[in-house]
């Protein structure tokens, strides 16, 4: 496809306009094809600009399903679409927004025994995805099908982009060549991220993604750019490529979770649980979830934020907590109580205690 129609022509004029991009990019544009990892935070603003922009066939790829917690930050979703498959529901969206492109959509959860398959019919990958599992085998597949990968990540106020594997450049395993321990990675759902960060760091990538297809620009390969967007301060780190950490030979799934990999004694099942509320009578149970979070749902307890028991206050004392007795800690959904758990035993000296498996979430389900 060398030229444009009238459509396209008045549809894309700003860019036409432009003496740095003009008709020979937006060609490049239409001819491209792009897989999005992740119809999420950062997924749904990518795809709404790549829609926009032009690019000629977008892959959509997601698993899930529309939750209501989405919403505050997954923009391509509405209240009517809870419960439908994101990629679906995206997919719909995108070509409401953009006749004149094609989309495809995925609702596959990406694995070493399809990523291949999928990489392969695209010229470009864009990271949407929120776990180190997919972040390392989506690496991992771009340096085997040879595909120019744009990254990106958020947590809390912070977010981070670059652009690996283009042109020989580093990949996201010399930048980091393992993934940190899991008691120090919970996901978003647990620590919570501001609404419009995704958006931003989301946008990003689609400035990197567009530069990368087009040829405008200077891509972020090789450097790292780092946002605060409590204080918009920006950085970038330089980094280079790591010969031996590029080079992948097979594709495999790494066994990464962001649970805590701790024995069975130190959690409690929510049907264990709710026996010894029938039984024990000094059964003392604390909840180190936010005070918005216990207005959604709780069990009667005492109440102190992780944040708060972490940073030394006396907030043990505060609430009367007595180390003596038996004492069962939860969460949302088991990662923050394990923390607690840790601290209460390791400060505190308490000896019996255990975290609710699964959370207030698995106790509202059962």
């Amino acid at each position: 496809m060398n030229n444009l129609n009238p459509q396209e022509i008045e549809r894309y004029q700003r860019h036409l306009s432009l003496p740095q991009f003009g008709l020979e990019a937006q060609l490049k544009l239409k001819n491209s094809k792009v897989l999005v990892v992740g119809a999420g935070g950062l997924g749904c603003p990518v795809l709404q600009y790549l829609a926009a922009a032009g690019v000629g066939k977008l892959g959509v790829m997601d698993f899930d399903v529309v939750d209501v917690s989405n919403l505050q930050r997954q923009i391509l979703f509405t209240e009517s679409d809870v419960g439908k498959p994101k990629a679906d529901v995206a997919a719909e969206r995108l070509r409401a927004m953009n006749s004149l492109i094609e989309v495809q959509p995925i609702p596959e959860r990406l694995s070493a025994s399809n990523a291949l398959e999928w990489f392969e019919q695209y010229d470009l990958i864009v990271d949407g995805s929120d776990n180190f599992t997919t972040r390392y085998l989506v690496n991992d597949a771009c340096v085997l099908a040879n595909k120019p990968l744009v990254y990106g990540a958020i947590y809390t106020f912070q977010g981070q982009v670059s652009v690996f594997n283009f042109k020989g450049g580093p990949t996201y395993r010399c930048l980091f060549p393992d993934p940190p321990d899991p008691k120090d990675a919970p996901n978003c759902s647990e620590i919570g991220v501001m609404g419009v960060l995704p958006g931003l760091i989301g946008t990003l990538q689609a400035s990197e993604a567009i530069k990368v297809l087009t040829g405008v620009g200077e891509p972020l390969s090789g450097t790292l750019l780092l946002l605060d967007v409590l204080s918009m301060k920006q950085q970038t780190i330089r980094f280079s490529r790591d010969p031996e950490a590029a080079a992948i030979k097979e594709l495999v799934e790494m066994d990464y979770s962001c649970e805590m990999d701790e024995p069975e004694p130190e959690e409690i099942d929510v049907a264990v649980f709710r026996s010894l509320l029938e039984t024990e009578a000094e059964l003392q149970i604390l909840d180190v979830r936010e005070s918005w979070e216990r207005a959604l749902s709780k069990i009667v307890s005492l109440h102190v934020p992780l944040g708060k028991l972490l940073d030394g206050r006396d907030a043990v004392e505060d609430v009367s907590l007595d180390k003596a007795k038996r004492t069962v800690v939860y969460c949302k959904s088991g990662v923050r109580s394990m923390k607690a758990l840790r601290h209460l035993q390791q400060v505190h000296g308490f000896e019996k205690i255990q975290s609710l498996k699964g959370g207030i979430a698995e106790w509202n389900r059962r």
